[in-house]
């Protein structure tokens, strides 16, 4: 068998991926539509949007023991702890405006 060149195999292996990524059309005409039943029954994936705005991802570092006694207050209040540090911390912002 015939060795191939590099740039033999870097252009196989780019048809290779051209071919891979290429969008295949799907017939969705075999599948029944969803009863009203099964459309109640569905759930929104993702975050619902609060507010006018949206929230904004971020990375935060808390000590240890500040965040144990947040996620205790959270759970006791049944809200996600995340939730309850963005209240926490509007309800500061009010006291100081």
């Amino acid at each position: 068998m015939k060795k191939l060149s590099a740039s033999s195999v870097r252009d196989w292996q780019t048809e290779k991926k051209k071919n891979a990524t290429k969008k295949r059309k799907i017939d969705y005409s075999d599948i029944p539509p969803l009863s009203d039943r099964q459309l109640a029954s569905l759930r929104r994936v993702g975050r619902p949007p609060l507010g006018t705005e949206r929230r904004q991802l971020i990375a935060i570092r808390l000590d240890p023991t500040v965040l144990r006694w947040v996620k205790s207050l959270a759970a006791k209040r049944e809200v996600p702890y995340q939730s309850l540090i963005n209240d926490l911390l509007a309800g500061e912002m009010k006291k100081a405006s």
